[in-house]
């Protein structure tokens, strides 16, 4: 609560930050940050598996041959299908609108966090609306994301107590995703940190090295 009300008296109309051209500038700024301090990169490289030290832990990353060393491994699941099993499901809905999200004083970016006891439901609906002020979009053109955890066999329905809160809606992407979790088995790989996707997140298969 003290960072929230500190970053709103920094920030003023938010204390919640959104990256210019979208989240895909957040790993370019960390590879920036990353080659300062000496990092090194293995770029349009196929992933190949991991070498295991006598201690059972990851300490390498192999590719066409060449071996990365490393302490620590941060993978989406993806990459070690082996070693997790499916935990649920995710479901987004992107849309494409001409206006911004009602109610919100004609804000370009917005966030709404619906509680769910207030829908009914085990988990909350989130919903994410950002515009051209943050390069993500043609001018006048708005993207809203509403996601959350699958609940029922009817995904899409369940994200209507959001979709409801964005008005005229000019085109709308649903997807569904696997959320997964390491094997209980493998969770003594102290090393090994693989990302689970949450509703409110987007990934892109990331793997980091150190």
């Amino acid at each position: 609560m003290k960072l929230y009300f500190n970053s709103i008296a920094k920030y003023q109309k938010s204390p919640y930050l959104y990256p210019l051209y979208g989240l895909g500038e957040l790993p370019q700024g960390f590879a920036r940050l990353s080659a300062i301090y000496g990092g090194t990169y293995m770029l349009n490289k196929p992933f190949e598996g991991v070498t295991m030290g006598e201690d059972g832990n990851v300490n390498g990353v192999t590719s066409e041959g060449e071996t990365a060393k490393c302490k620590i491994v941060v993978a989406d699941p993806s990459y070690f299908p082996e070693k997790c099993t499916k935990a649920g499901q995710v479901v987004r809905a992107i849309c494409l609108m001409q206006n911004p999200v009602p109610n919100t004083n004609n804000n370009q970016s917005s966030q709404i966090i619906i509680p769910q006891n207030q829908v009914g439901r085990k988990s909350d609906i989130y919903v994410l609306c950002v515009s051209s002020s943050h390069n993500v979009s043609a001018k006048d053109w708005y993207v809203a994301l509403v996601s959350t955890t699958v609940e029922t066999a009817n995904p899409e329905a369940e994200l209507e107590p959001g979709l409801r809160l964005l008005g005229p809606i000019s085109e709308k992407f649903v997807s569904v995703s696997d959320l997964y979790v390491l094997l209980m088995t493998e969770r003594k790989i102290i090393s090994l940190f693989l990302l689970v996707l949450m509703p409110q997140h987007t990934s892109k298969r990331p793997v980091k090295i150190s």
